[in-house]
Parts: structure tokens; C-alpha cells; sequence
């Protein structure tokens, strides 16, 4: 079984009857999704997205993703939330956080579009100097403030350097199908496009061209991807929580919540797992945090990070809970060399691999904290691979869905998103903003 939940940490936490009562909970949440009459039914592409995906457009993926290694030094991804996160954290988790700095005979990838931050677009800007560059805009509208500026400076670099005509072969854009700022741009310019399907929200949207165009140009094997998320899409069906560990992890994060375990703390003992933690705090946190309710998603890295928030976890408030992700095989192996000195006392170690360490410092720290009124959630996956990778892809996004319908929220819309955006436009002078521009220059004054 290449991906399966263990649950002996959680058995002082919740009781059997416990599991019984939510399951007709999880049966509930599962008929609305199953039947597309929940909230949000009309962003449930991702379901089938595994089998269901445009194979002309996948084939166009391949195609463009070959004809960017072989023409750019440096691959420039822009986009936010959704439309970065995902590509960037299979990227980090297949190949490595130092892809950049690795041998190989792909190009350099960097994200752009994610912040506003003038040191790190002139930083950016900097890394491009004399080298070839594609970029590859991803937005739904075109009109996202963070990615549109950064498309901005950055057609301006390739129109400067390569020419308007030139540029065009460096230019790919990820938009909507038919309509929108960028599609219409994109189309009077003669850029290859690719769609965001309009039944994908963005959280949802890796394994579409959002995120599959990032991840072909870096290597992965997407068939393998797409495949591994097929026989999850296949396995994920009953919706007996018995039987179906994907609806049983749902149930078990709403059993705890209710219990006053409001924060879930997604736990990896790999650092190249540190941004598919970043796509787990988004997925999990955009979908549920709505009408004042939602576990709060927050991430960690062990055991690094046992050195800087493991007191806190052992002994601070008892309102949380962790789900463990442990990857049970790995290509690289690592020994301890011997010290005739001993001079660190750690002989004992001698000749052992990093990763039976690694594993035993994760077994210890899940014990204590379980004897310190932590519950864990252990998720254990077969290996580090494509295949693998899709399949845990598709389990939390399943999971995400049912955890969402059990919360009586919409796990698909984003509403609260909105806020930052309107006062920061009334802030700026964007025409239309007159009257809440005035609002909050009083607040601010």
C-alpha cells in the first residue's frame, strides 16, 4: 500500500463511539460531493481532473515544457496563492529545495509575482543578467496586483532584451480559456496559452496547466504524477471511514476540533517538504477558515524545528494537534563515519544511516509529545516519488472537501481574500475606491 494512515496515536484522544458518530457525518459530506449539490459545486473539476484532464492541452504542456529547457538558463514563474504554490512545493519535493544550485540539465526555476517586495524583484532581476529567460504568467484575470506588476517588469526585461517579436517565444501564459484581461492580451500578442479550468479553484489547481507546465520544465515525470493521483481518485471511493482512511483523517481532524484541538500542525521530517507544507497551510486554511470556524494549519520541520517550537508543542497550550507525513523510503543514504577520538560521545552511531536516525528521532518525538497531550496523526508514504506524490496530492485535497461539507462551510470559495485587496486598491487611487479611500484615511489618521 503506497500511502497508508496510522492512527495509534490518537487512541487517547478519541474513543470509538466517536468514530461512529462521525462517520454518518463523513457519509453526509461525501453524498454532497459525490452528487455536486454542496457548496461550491461548481469547483469540483478537481475531482475527476486525474483521467478527466485535456489530453491535446497535456500533450501542448510537454511540448512547450521541452522547447523552454532547451531556450532559457532561467524559468521565471509568476503567480500567487494557488497559482505558484503547488508547482513550487512538487518541485521542492521531488527534486530538491537547492534544485537551482544542482547539476542538471534543466533550467533554473525562480517565483516571482508573490509579494511586493522590491529587494526580491530587484534580486530577481539581478539573477537574469546575461542569461536566457522565459517566463510563465499565471492568473486568472490578468489583474492580480502582485502577478501583474511582475509580468510587467519582466516583459519589459525580454521586449528589451530579445525584442517584442522575440519575446514572444519566451512568453507562455496560464489564464482563463476564453476571457479575461490576460487572454485577451495574451491573444493580440500571439503568446502560447494554457487554460485555468474554470471549474479548478486555484488551491486545487496543481495538477492542471497552473501548475504542470512549472513542474515538466524542472524533470518530474508528470505521467507518473498524474497516474498516482488516478489510483487515489480510484482507491478514495467508499464512504465507509473503515474503509476509506482519506474520510477517516476528515473525521478525525473535526472529532479533535470539537474537542478543542483548533490548530493543526503539519509536521515533515524532510526539508525538501517545506513548501508542500506551504500548499497544506493554504489548501486547508483558504478552504475552511470561513464563519468564524476552521482548524488553524501551521507547519514545522523536525527535527530542526524541534530546537526552536518542539518546547512549545511538549508543553505549551494543549489546543493543538499534529499530522505526521513520513516518507518510508528514500534513494539516499547517508552513514555516521567513526571517530577514533570520540570526541562528540557519539560513536554508538557509528556506520548508521541518517535516515534510521532520522526515523528514530521521529518515532521518540511522537511518543512525547503523545505523552504530553498531543495527538498525531501519522500518514506513512511508500516512497519519494511522482507516483506517490500524486496520490498524497489527491488525498488531502479529497480530505480538504469532506472536512469542509462536515464544517458546513463552502471549502471551494474565498470571500475573506477580498478585504485586503479593496482597501489596498482604495489606498493606492484605483478609480472607483473614492469613497472607501476616504474611510480609511480617517481610520489611519
Amino acid at each position: 500500500m503506497s500511502l497508508s494512515l496510522n492512527t495509534k496515536y490518537l487512541n487517547d484522544f478519541i474513543n470509538e463511539h466517536e468514530y461512529a458518530c462521525a462517520a454518518t457525518q463523513v457519509k453526509a459530506a461525501a453524498d454532497l460531493l459525490r452528487s455536486k449539490t454542496g457548496p461550491g459545486k461548481d469547483f469540483l473539476g478537481w475531482m475527476d481532473l486525474p483521467v478527466a484532464y485535456d489530453k491535446e492541452e497535456y500533450a501542448r504542456i510537454k511540448k512547450a515544457a521541452a522547447k523552454i529547457q532547451k531556450s532559457c538558463d532561467v524559468f521565471i514563474v509568476i503567480g500567487i496563492g494557488g497559482s505558484y504554490l503547488g508547482s513550487r512545493a512538487v518541485i521542492e519535493f521531488l527534486k530538491s529545495p537547492l534544485y537551482n544550485n544542482m547539476k542538471k540539465d534543466t533550467p533554473d526555476i525562480y517565483f516571482s509575482g508573490c509579494n511586493i517586495s522590491a529587494t526580491s524583484m530587484n534580486e530577481l532581476l539581478a539573477i537574469c543578467e546575461g542569461k536566457d529567460v522565459c517566463i510563465n504568467v499565471i492568473s486568472k484575470s490578468g489583474t492580480t496586483t502582485e502577478p501583474a506588476i511582475a509580468f510587467r517588469i519582466f516583459r519589459e526585461l525580454l521586449e528589451k532584451k530579445y525584442g517584442v517579436e522575440g519575446s514572444k517565444d519566451r512568453i507562455f501564459i496560464t489564464t482563463d480559456k476564453a476571457r479575461g484581461t490576460l487572454k485577451s492580451f495574451a491573444d493580440t500578442m500571439g503568446y502560447e496559452t494554457f487554460v485555468v479550468p474554470d471549474d479548478v479553484g486555484g488551491r486545487f489547481s496543481v495538477l492542471t496547466a497552473v501548475g504542470l507546465l512549472p513542474i515538466a520544465v524542472s524533470g518530474v515525470d508528470t505521467d507518473a504524477l498524474m497516474a498516482g493521483a488516478a489510483a487515489a481518485m480510484e482507491k478514495y471511493t467508499s464512504s465507509d471511514i473503515e474503509e476509506n482512511e482519506c474520510y477517516k483523517y476528515a473525521a478525525i481532524r473535526n472529532i479533535l476540533l470539537r474537542k478543542g484541538k483548533a490548530m493543526e500542525i503539519f509536521v515533515a521530517y524532510e526539508p525538501y517538504m517545506l513548501m508542500f507544507n506551504e500548499w497544506l497551510k493554504q489548501l486547508f486554511g483558504e478552504s475552511e477558515g470561513k464563519d468564524n470556524k476552521g482548524l488553524y494549519p501551521s507547519s514545522v520541520i523536525f527535527s530542526t524545528d524541534l530546537h526552536s517550537l518542539g518546547q512549545y508543542i511538549q508543553d505549551g497550550m494543549r489546543t493543538m494537534f499534529e499530522t505526521v507525513v513520513s516518507i518510508n523510503e528514500t534513494e539516499n543514504v547517508c552513514k555516521v563515519p567513526d571517530d577514533p577520538k570520540n570526541i562528540d560521545t557519539l560513536n554508538f552511531l557509528s556506520g548508521m544511516d541518517l535516515n534510521e536516525i532520522n526515523s528514530f528521532a521521529m518515532m521518540g518525538t511522537v511518543i512525547a509529545h503523545n505523552d504530553g497531550g498531543v495527538p498525531n496523526v501519522m500518514l506513512n508514504v511508500a516512497k519519494r516519488d511522482a507516483y506517490n506524490l500524486g496520490e498524497l496530492i489527491y488525498f488531502f485535497e479529497l480530505a480538504c472537501a469532506i472536512s469542509g461539507y462536515m464544517l458546513c462551510v463552502n471549502p471551494f470559495d474565498q470571500p475573506g481574500v477580498e478585504a485586503y485587496k479593496k482597501n489596498m486598491f482604495a489606498l493606492l487611487g484605483k478609480p472607483g475606491y473614492e469613497e472607501l479611500r476616504e474611510k480609511l484615511a480617517q481610520k489611519l489618521n
